[in-house]
């Protein structure tokens, strides 16, 4: 994930078993293949350079089982742990909210969710039938990247789309790659973990 040309897509594959999606800069470039591994009890996610899987950039790895506060710890390439991404447990409930910390475990960014009403709307309507396929193009969740000083770095949001298959990540202001980096893999987690609840 070098020299990374925003806005980046990530969509979403439909036709696998695998909950995984490809990551495209503004020049159709592939950055990613996100893969998360069916049937673990921990999650696990891998990151590679290609949809062909050559190589891995990348992987986060939860430290609980199955746990609705859960730490994804992210490593890269190499096997070295380069930061954290937390679910805010309890404060996630209402509204989605993950926390962003580096390898000394201090906290750099918060990804937080725009209009919780969005999700609520979604989850009432995509239990009526036939109407459920159409919540996709209606109710489209956003989140914004923000630092310590509450100021929005970046910005995704789901686009219309059926089934949900596509975001649009925006950058807002300028980062240290290694800060950008982070903040991707991140966002890759929570997009795995909010997909389905708007």
């Amino acid at each position: 994930m070098q020299n990374i040309q925003f806005p980046v897509t990530f969509k979403f594959k439909i036709s696998t078993l695998s909950n995984d999606f490809t990551a495209t800069d503004a020049r159709e470039r592939v950055i990613a293949y996100v893969r998360q591994k069916l049937f673990k009890l921990k999650e696990e996610v891998i990151i590679y350079d290609n949809e062909s899987r050559t190589r891995e950039i990348a992987r986060m790895k939860a430290n609980k089982w199955l746990d609705f506060s859960a730490t994804y710890t992210m490593y890269n390439e190499v096997g070295a742990e380069i930061g954290k991404v937390v679910r805010d447990g309890w404060g996630s409930i209402w509204s989605a909210r993950f926390l962003i910390y580096d390898m000394h475990d201090n906290q750099k960014f918060s990804i937080d969710e725009d209009n919780p009403w969005v999700k609520v709307a979604d989850g009432i309507f995509n239990q009526i039938p036939v109407v459920n396929i159409l919540t996709g193009y209606f109710f489209n969740p956003s989140y914004k990247v923000k630092d310590m000083h509450n100021r929005d770095i970046m910005s995704i949001r789901k686009t219309p789309s059926f089934f949900g298959r596509y975001f649009k990540l925006e950058k807002l202001t300028s980062l240290e790659k290694e800060d950008e980096k982070s903040i991707l893999l991140s966002l890759m987690m929570m997009m795995l973990l909010e997909r389905d609840r708007g």
